[in-house]
């Protein structure tokens, strides 16, 4: 079987990882990178670290408008299809990457899969959630990583070719959680983040907050991007933030003071994997990094109203959060009895790769 598969984004080439490795045992994989992420540090590590296979093609399209980005992707992937002549395209998560291949595969009457179907924030403001919800009605096969999502897609009348296949992000963390301990521990971490910034403070593991920043609904609103800087200011640890480009230049133009918090760039999926499970808390407002947490048994504050994954909200492993200064400061230093309750199994076995190959071949008979 031949599938072209569309990575563009950081989780997409994690989760990439694993059943790139499955599939190509006995198939053909065509690998579309659309460059949507193209900083060296957000994407090039990642296939480093992971061993995920050069991409066949490099769009090179980048950052823009929305617009613009989804419509240079949809032209060229297009040119690709018709060209390679797949036999299904695969897609992952919700970004702009996402729904232009899925957009051009479906107007080419090529089959769409789609890995983490079913995902609902019921925001329809969040550019995610309007790919997600688009990708998921394009799609032939719906590859659920949760009961919910599966829920999800019955209430919208979706229920022809979907199968829920466990968290294929679940399989990366178990495959790499103990490489990642075993290269960055006894301090072997604070020397790599070093290497960056030699006066890099000597934080202690526990001892600080995981952040991260990138969602459009808090970087373009200069007031909630003021008040979340204003908390981690205040918060009783200091605050590590690997901090993505364009939130970068966002701070700078709204021209916010920083304090207690520690700004590094972006960093590969082994040590961000140690950053996770060493921090005493991670505060964020991303998706992934929402159940990567919950994977590592860290807590986690979440900057949204609301969140795809609802399953990490069980026992309070994870909490929403306003974007409202004393809010965010009453939800980081609260009592964390998550701690004293065993996780229920919600993602799956670790096996979510072999099980979607198996959906994608079995589509194909």
């Amino acid at each position: 079987m031949k599938i072209i598969t569309i990575i563009g984004a950081r989780p997409q080439f994690i989760k990439a990882a694993p059943f790139s490795e499955v599939f190509r045992k006995k198939n053909e994989e065509i690998l579309v990178h659309t460059g949507q992420h193209y900083d060296a540090n957000m994407s090039d590590i990642f296939f480093e670290e992971l061993g995920i296979p050069k991409p066949d093609y490099h769009l090179g399209v980048g950052s823009g408008g929305h617009g613009m980005q989804t419509g240079r992707m949809l032209e060229k992937i297009e040119e690709i299809i018709v060209k390679e002549n797949p036999d299904g395209l695969l897609v992952y998560g919700d970004t702009n990457s996402t729904l232009a291949g899925a957009l051009a595969a479906s107007k080419l009457h090529i089959p769409v899969f789609h890995v983490e179907a079913g995902l609902r924030s019921y925001n329809k403001r969040m550019p995610e959630e309007q790919n997600r919800v688009l990708t998921d009605h394009l799609s032939d096969l719906l590859l659920c990583p949760t009961d919910t999502a599966v829920h999800n897609l019955e209430k919208e009348g979706v229920t022809a070719g979907v199968i829920q296949t466990g968290d294929i992000m679940y399989d990366v963390v178990v495959r790499n959680i103990e490489i990642s301990k075993s290269r960055y521990a006894n301090g072997a971490w604070l020397e790599e983040l070093r290497k960056e910034n030699s006066n890099f403070p000597a934080l202690k593991e526990k001892d600080f907050y995981l952040a991260t920043i990138h969602r459009a609904e808090n970087t373009d609103d200069p007031n909630k991007l003021r008040s979340i800087f204003a908390a981690f200011e205040k918060m009783d640890k200091p605050v590590l933030l690997p901090l993505h480009p364009r939130t970068r230049r966002l701070i700078e133009d709204y021209d916010i003071e920083i304090n207690n918090t520690i700004i590094i760039n972006p960093v590969g999926y082994l040590l961000m994997l140690y950053l996770i499970a060493h921090a005493y808390m991670v505060v964020t407002d991303s998706g992934g990094l929402q159940k990567e947490a919950y994977f590592l048994k860290t807590p986690c504050t979440t900057l949204r109203d609301q969140t795809e994954w609802v399953e990490t909200l069980e026992n309070g492993w994870n909490v929403l959060s306003p974007i409202e200064v004393d809010r965010i400061l009453k939800l980081v230093t609260r009592e964390l009895t998550c701690l004293l309750h065993p996780q229920p199994t919600l993602f799956g076995d670790g096996h979510a790769a072999e099980k979607i190959n198996q959906a994608i071949l079995d589509f194909n008979k």
